[in-house]
């Protein structure tokens, strides 16, 4: 019986070995896959660092195609801010209906379809400049727009999940750094490659045809490189999600904070893109240089975007955001105040200036007006990002006070459009809960 019960014993002890070994083994095969799926992730980022790169640099090179085309098809001011009109105007057109696309179709093919129709929109200004007409330009720039908002849609949601969450803020913000440098790097190259060529323009809008076939065939690339990225599959409950936020639609402008806020990304994209869209004309007016040495200033004012989110992203650690508005929209309106009431490198330098005080201003402005929305957070992001046509709106009746009017004139619009800012910083954002918030 001893002997019997021993090799029991002998034979659980080895049971026990097997098993150590078998766990062992199995826990050794889930590290050697998660080692092969981490990597991954890195190709990922990088890809959605070159996407947020083209979607700066597509973006801020209107303001070079403003000039260009008020030269070549002899527009006034406001008929030249069509260029910014269409192209923002998809914002309020299509950011709703992307966000549902996406919602079909999954991120990753958003994201695709996004580069897929941003690059027929580039391919577009061919047949647009082989015709010379302006009326096929705006067309082309819309569909080039709707890929942009479909891919800023499908693009956000990645960046958080491609990688531990504890660093998901860090990765959005070096990404959005990149951002700034496409649109810090656009201004020269539409300098060197288009406005150099200005005097070509009122026979041939050629100038334009190999730099935006160029940024079409790169983005067709960009789109065949996600394709076939493995990427992560986000999941959610939308039956759950969707008919709540149905039964209560009405109910989400009842947060104070969010109808200002909306009003607030309004004013701010108007002001940030109508100075930007003029200020190569602005800049060639008052020292009298011509354009394409005007354009090299506008890397400035949109360098200065990246500089201020180096120093923002420092300053608002210890600092209220909505203070750090306050303040940033107070020395907006002064710097423009002095710009258009002086003159030489002092009214440009200053003007340029405003593109610091930009740089934190769409960050804090959505974090306010989403603060304590609750289960509402998703579809006030929809309305907030519907207000982006604020590009649009601002900088097109920007262009018509200069038609009829000086450019101290036209400047006072963005400037107005600041100190409502400013309001929204000092009072605009409170909502019915501020008064249980520390510190509010």
């Amino acid at each position: 019986m001893e002997n019997h019960g021993s090799g029991e014993r002998k034979i659980s002890h080895d049971d026990n070995l097997r098993r150590i070994m078998m766990i062992k083994n199995t826990l050794g095969t889930l590290d050697e896959q998660e080692s092969l799926v981490k990597p991954n992730y890195k190709p990922a980022l990088i890809t959605l660092a070159v996407l947020y790169f083209m979607m700066g640099f597509i973006t801020v090179l209107n303001d070079t195609l403003v000039p260009f085309f008020k030269a070549g098809f002899t527009l006034n001011y406001s008929q030249s801010s069509l260029v910014q009109f269409y192209f923002f105007l998809t914002y309020g057109l299509m950011s709703i209906p992307s966000s549902r696309m996406v919602g079909k179709l999954g991120y990753k093919n958003g994201m695709v379809l996004g580069f897929s129709i941003a690059a027929l929109g580039a391919f577009l200004f061919y047949p647009a400049s082989a015709f010379h007409t302006y009326t096929l330009f705006l067309a082309a720039l819309f569909i080039l727009a709707i890929g942009i908002v479909l891919l800023q849609v499908a693009a956000n949601p990645y960046i958080t999940v491609l990688g531990p969450s504890k660093t998901a803020a860090s990765r959005l913000t070096f990404i959005q750094g990149v951002g700034s440098i496409g649109t810090t790097v656009a201004p020269l190259f539409g300098a060197h490659f288009i406005l150099s060529r200005l005097h070509e323009s009122h026979a041939s809008s050629g100038a334009v045809v190999i730099p935006y076939l160029l940024i079409g065939g790169g983005l067709v690339l960009i789109a065949i490189v996600v394709a076939r990225l493995s990427l992560p599959v986000i999941t959610s409950k939308p039956d759950q999600v969707q008919a709540h936020q149905v039964s209560d639609t009405s109910k989400i402008f009842r947060f104070r904070n969010l109808n200002y806020g909306i009003i607030a990304i309004f004013m701010y994209v108007g002001a940030e893109v109508s100075i930007g869209t003029f200020l190569t004309n602005y800049i060639s007016d008052t020292l009298r240089i011509e354009e394409h040495a005007a354009n090299r200033y506008v890397a400035f004012y949109w360098g200065g975007m990246l500089l201020g989110r180096l120093i923002g992203a420092v300053v608002l650690r210890s600092c209220k955001p909505s203070r750090v508005l306050a303040c940033s929209a107070t020395l907006a309106a002064i710097l423009i105040l002095i710009s258009i009431n002086s003159g030489g490198y002092t009214a440009v330098w200053t003007m340029v200036a405003v593109g610091l005080c930009n740089s934190i201003m769409f960050a804090v402005i959505f974090s306010l007006s989403v603060n304590g929305l609750g289960d509402f957070t998703t579809q006030a992001s929809g309305l907030l990002s519907t207000a982006i046509v604020g590009g649009a709106l601002v900088s097109y009746l920007q262009g018509v006070v200069k038609d009829h009017s000086t450019w101290s004139m036209a400047y006072m619009i963005p400037m107005v459009c600041y100190l409502y800012i400013l309001f929204y910083g000092i009072n605009g954002y409170k909502s019915k809960l501020s008064s249980f918030i520390k510190g509010e």
